[in-house]
């Protein structure tokens, strides 16, 4: 897996000089992945080892500490994503007052150049850096050369069927329930990964055993009511019906992850588990009595075996 190094002062020699991509890549979607493969190309040319570096928390994070919840993924996630791109390092450099207040001309110097070592740094079109975003590509190219690491610039990804590939995009797609937009701008399914908490047990009562997770910093996708696919701490994938939201019967303070796994009986309480939310198939509903419940959660688990039957394991 990509190994995660959350620290850019004093790095052992092993870490530095690598070619790396540059940028927040907060869902490592297609577009991000065009980057990624520039610093690749890079790397195989100076055979150097490949790396990405982004930030934690995220800039706007930050610098918007009240605003809704907006990531698409854990750093886990993204080490995740990363490895199939051929990423050995994922550069997650801590965003605090002392990184904010770096010049784009200090942010070269003493991160990527002092501090990474890079030999490289592949960057996106609309790429900024620096307090108040002074920073720029062809300022980036012009420091690179003066401090001895190359640059290249990625141009602007078109999706051939008109879709527009950035995080914004996918927001956009999850927020509005549209699943398979999101999983087209993302190249896979988007994912809720969180550790399975103690809930207040009423689905047992009826049958419907659920593996409950907090939403956390995650975007708020759609409420209502999910086609998923989990994936397990040992590597199994079990397909699944979710409701998330704040479930208008038995109404929560905050918005829930509720996953009921077909053909599953165990103890998740305490693991970490992964959610593909692999279809949208209603909005959430208050129905009158518990029978009336029972009754649309099985064709709700009837809709998701269907939908979940027409989307491959990706």
């Amino acid at each position: 897996m990509t190994r995660i190094v959350r620290e850019w002062r004093d790095l052992p020699a092993d870490l530095k000089g690598a070619a790396a991509a540059v940028g927040a890549f907060d869902g490592v979607h297609r577009g991000h992945q065009a980057v990624i493969a520039e610093a690749r190309h890079a790397a195989g040319r100076a055979e150097r080892p490949l790396a990405v570096v982004s930030f934690d928390p995220h800039p706007r994070r930050f610098f918007q500490p009240a605003a809704a919840p907006f990531r698409l993924m854990t750093a886990e996630q993204m080490a995740r994503a990363l490895e199939p791109l051929g990423v050995e390092t994922l550069f997650l450099l801590p965003f605090d007052a002392e990184m904010a207040a770096l010049s784009d001309e200090a942010f070269a110097r003493d991160v990527l150049a002092t501090g990474l070592g890079l030999s490289h740094a592949a960057i996106g079109f609309d790429f900024t850096y620096g307090k108040g975003r002074s920073g720029s590509p062809e300022a980036l190219k012009r420091q690179g050369a003066d401090l001895g690491f190359s640059v290249s610039v990625c141009a602007r990804v078109d999706d051939p069927d008109g879709l527009k590939l950035s995080s914004s995009a996918v927001r956009e797609a999850v927020h509005a329930g549209d699943m398979a937009r999101a999983a087209a701008i993302l190249g896979r399914p988007f994912a809720i990964e969180g550790e399975v908490i103690h809930g207040d047990k009423r689905g047992r009562t009826i049958g419907v055993p659920t593996a409950n997770i907090r939403l956390g910093d995650y975007m708020r996708p759609a409420y209502g009511v999910y086609a998923t696919r989990a994936r397990l701490p040992d590597g199994r994938v079990l397909d699944g019906v979710a409701n998330l939201g704040l479930r208008p019967m038995y109404a929560l303070d905050e918005p829930l992850l509720e996953v009921w796994l077909f053909d599953f009986d165990g103890d998740l309480y305490g693991q970490t588990v992964e959610t593909e939310l692999v279809a949208f198939l209603r909005g959430e509903m208050k129905l009158e009595s518990l029978g009336a419940l029972k009754a649309q959660i099985a064709r709700d688990a009837e809709d998701a075996r269907a939908a979940l039957g027409a989307s491959p394991i990706r």
